[in-house]
């Protein structure tokens, strides 16, 4: 099997890629790449993102036929995809950091600002949380209710459908953590960086 990570020159995705080495051992070929045809040909693909919504879009966008392949993957082809942080916040419809961007529109919504009730809440929210399992996710198998995960982020998706969201965590309100559709799956948190929880979570979208 193959597993291509998508390289869209969206900042330092180096954890990313040794995370799922790790786990992958020798069983699974990864691959990090931008390359249209490798993208096609591959059994799933993993979509990270660092930094702002709007960078990250124009980052895609750069790549000529990058977009209409990932669409041809995920939508019409079916396929998983799993979203990473600002690559899960690229399924919506509309973001609205630092400018009003569209996003992939893969799963309806939007990426709004966290409400941090007049700084009450520090933005970015960064650290350890403990995330509410909403519903049977394939890629929380195994993952215990209230398992700590790490999170990087001032911006919250916000789907329409709010039968897509099978995680939340606690931080001003409940904020959209984790999301399945069909073969769509998105996590705001790294499961990268989430330690021996965060590499079940790739063990368990690998095995998919």
């Amino acid at each position: 099997m193959n597993i291509t990570i998508v390289d869209y020159n969206s900042g330092n995705i180096s954890s990313v890629i040794n995370s799922f080495s790790e786990v992958a051992k020798d069983k699974v070929n990864i691959e990090v790449t931008s390359d249209l045809n490798k993208i096609k040909s591959t059994d799933k693909v993993v979509l990270p993102g660092q930094g702002s919504f709007k960078s990250c879009v124009e980052a895609l966008n750069s790549i000529n036929g990058l977009v209409d392949t990932l669409n041809e993957f995920v939508i019409s082809n079916k396929k998983p995809l799993l979203g990473i942080c600002v690559g899960l916040q690229m399924f919506a419809d509309i973001g609205y950091e630092e400018t009003e961007t569209k996003g992939l529109g893969w799963v309806p919504g939007k990426v709004s600002k966290i409400d941090n009730q007049d700084g009450k809440y520090k933005l970015p929210h960064i650290g350890w949380n403990q995330i509410n399992l909403i519903k049977d996710s394939k890629i929380f198998k195994d993952i215990k209710n209230n398992s700590h995960m790490y999170f990087v982020h001032s911006y919250e998706f916000i789907p329409e459908d709010k039968s897509v969201i099978s995680a939340t965590t606690d931080y001003s309100s409940n904020i959209v953590c984790s999301v399945e559709k069909e073969n769509i799956f998105g996590t705001q948190f790294h499961p990268e960086k989430s330690d021996k929880m965060g590499l079940k979570i790739i063990n368990n979208f690998i095995n998919l």
